[in-house]
């Protein structure tokens, strides 16, 4: 019997398109021998929707008429399983659209990759690929991660973090900034992804409008120096907290004298190739790194990982200055584009393989969380209503 696997993308994100991309990518290469694919998509109004023509990715270039011919739909438990049901209940016939084993959010950015989503699927008691509630919300949040990492001894830039309430006095933050830091800066929206509203601060009228573009992204930012002389690295670790490896290193290359690689050079391509996704990139791979910047890096990637208490298949990013031969660790994804399945390969690892093993890697975490006790027996209701309205907190 096959497996009901609900394949969870879209949502309520500035990283919308690109979780379309990475899913239908993803569900291309899965083994539809041992899983029955369900595709289920979430519109940016957060609502969900599945059928067949969600796995074609030229249905989305009109996603009004793509809707017209799926079913919206809703997963609820019951009776000790997930199902996935019409949200327009029907008076006659079956509601049911299927049983659901597990689920593979593969999603980006703000609403999904952040927790939320993962907070909703643990609560339905259904397996689901990829880091938890807590690993997921701190890899989103840059600033807890920097600080999480760096307590622990690992490399980071060191940081401001301003809150949109802040915005009214831009002065005193640009003040702060100059203070510590000086010039160039990179600002950076706390929890975005894929370059969006980053941007370099190279005098003060750049910085505030640097600082005034992240804003319109996110209520938190963080402002951190400028490495000038800069090599990015990027590795991917799959695994769990008991055991993980690292990928092989890759460099990203510059498709211009850009400083930041920009969202449409990470996944638009110039217009070619868009569908591919984090396949369109140019890259170096290996990373033109020295054997021991490689190893240092495949390690401190593997460390961070399971430090943090990742689960399934992450990007760690880092960064190189050139200058002082210094290694830094950058930003964790942890539901990196396109799954990062271009770093595998070169390991001899397949995408079919990727993706069967980070399943595995769930339904692994779901069985030890079975063993976790949940509930504590108590005759406390059965004294009825001698608390009082009010009850009784101590």
């Amino acid at each position: 019997m096959k497996i009901n696997l609900a394949v969870i993308f879209g949502g309520r994100s500035v990283e919308h398109e690109v979780s379309v991309i990475s899913a239908v990518q993803a569900m291309a290469s899965m083994d539809k021998e041992k899983y029955n694919i369900i595709p289920v998509y979430m519109t940016k109004k957060s609502e969900f929707w599945t059928g067949e023509k969600l796995m074609d990715i030229n249905s989305f270039k009109d996603i009004p008429a793509l809707l017209k011919e799926c079913t919206e739909c809703v997963f609820v438990r019951s009776e000790g399983k997930v199902q996935l049901i019409r949200q327009k209940i029907k008076k006659f016939g079956s509601n049911l659209i299927s049983d659901v084993d597990i689920a593979f959010p593969i999603v980006h950015g703000t609403n999904v990759e952040d927790g939320a989503l993962q907070g909703y699927l643990q609560t339905l008691d259904l397996p689901y690929v990829g880091c938890d509630v807590l690993a997921s919300a701190v890899g989103m949040d840059k600033f807890v991660m920097k600080i999480l990492l760096k307590d622990a001894g690992f490399p980071v830039l060191d940081c401001c973090r301003f809150s949109s309430f802040d915005l009214d006095k831009i002065d005193d933050m640009v003040a702060q900034v100059e203070s510590k830091f000086g010039y160039p800066v990179i600002v950076k929206p706390i929890n975005l992804g894929s370059s969006v509203g980053i941007s370099k601060g190279k005098d003060r009228d750049s910085l505030i409008r640097s600082i005034e573009e992240a804003f319109e992204f996110a209520d938190r930012i963080l402002i951190e120096p400028c490495v000038t002389n800069l090599k990015e690295i990027n590795c991917s670790v799959l695994g769990d907290s008991e055991s993980a490896e690292a990928s092989v290193c890759e460099e990203p290359v510059q498709a211009s004298d850009d400083d930041i690689l920009s969202y449409e050079q990470k996944y638009v391509g110039g217009g070619k190739g868009g569908s591919k996704g984090m396949a369109t990139l140019k890259r170096k791979i290996p990373a033109d790194i020295t054997p021991e910047q490689d190893e240092f890096i495949r390690k401190t990637a593997v460390d961070a990982f399971r430090y943090l208490g990742c689960n399934g298949v992450t990007r760690i990013d880092f960064m190189i200055d050139m200058d002082t031969d210094k290694v830094y660790i950058n930003e964790i994804n942890t539901i990196p584009g396109s799954l990062a399945f271009y770093l595998w390969e070169p390991k001899g690892v397949k995408y079919r393989e990727l993706l069967e093993r980070m399943i595995q890697l769930a339904m692994k975490r779901h069985r030890q969380s079975a063993k976790i006790s949940y509930t504590f027996d108590t005759n406390i209701l059965s004294m009825g209503g001698s608390f009082g309205s009010k009850g009784s907190k101590r």
